[in-house]
């Protein structure tokens, strides 16, 4: 169980560690997407991508620790909670600390990458909204008012104000 034990802590610690840099990859991303620099975000969320990959093979790793563990002390269906194994720990003290300052740790990690993320998010949604509007705008003067200039029928002619008609070479330039 001891071994089980030091297993979990090292599987948190490492879960912890790749935690913090997923947290400063966050943290980079922000005056990227400010400044929008495209190049430099997708290297970071790249790299991203990779450090979340191994906090994937961590935290299956970690979940076998606790199936094990779950086995050992007899706990059935294997839904054994981190909280729960420290509850359980009653009579090894030292262990039950080390793994509740590990667990408060994690979390605490876990809540500031998504705060940055959240935050993250935003900025992406208001950059898009600004393309959006930017959009809109280029594409409202491409579709210029019309003139009121009628033809001998008392039909409009569809000239446009402030358009130069396409497919006319200019041999003033």
């Amino acid at each position: 169980m001891a071994s089980l034990l030091q297993n979990l802590v090292d599987a948190l610690d490492r879960e912890c560690a790749l935690y913090e840099r997923l947290l400063v990859l966050s943290d980079k991303k922000t005056p990227v997407i400010v400044k929008q620099n495209l190049p430099e975000l997708s290297k970071i969320s790249a790299d991203e991508q990779a450090v979340v990959s191994l906090i994937l093979a961590v935290d299956k790793e970690r979940e076998a620790v606790m199936n094990s563990i779950a086995d050992v002390i007899g706990e059935k269906g294997n839904n054994l909670k981190l909280i729960d194994l420290i509850k359980l720990l009653d009579s090894r003290p030292n262990e039950q600390r080390s793994l509740a300052v590990k667990r408060d740790k994690l979390k605490s990690l876990a809540e500031r990458v998504q705060r940055v993320n959240d935050q993250n998010q935003i900025l992406l949604q208001s950059s898009l909204e600004m393309v959006q509007y930017e959009m809109n705008i280029i594409q409202a003067a491409r579709r210029a008012p019309e003139t009121a200039n009628y033809t001998r029928r008392a039909g409009t002619r569809g000239d446009l104000i402030g358009v130069a008609p396409m497919g006319r070479f200019d041999a003033k330039q």
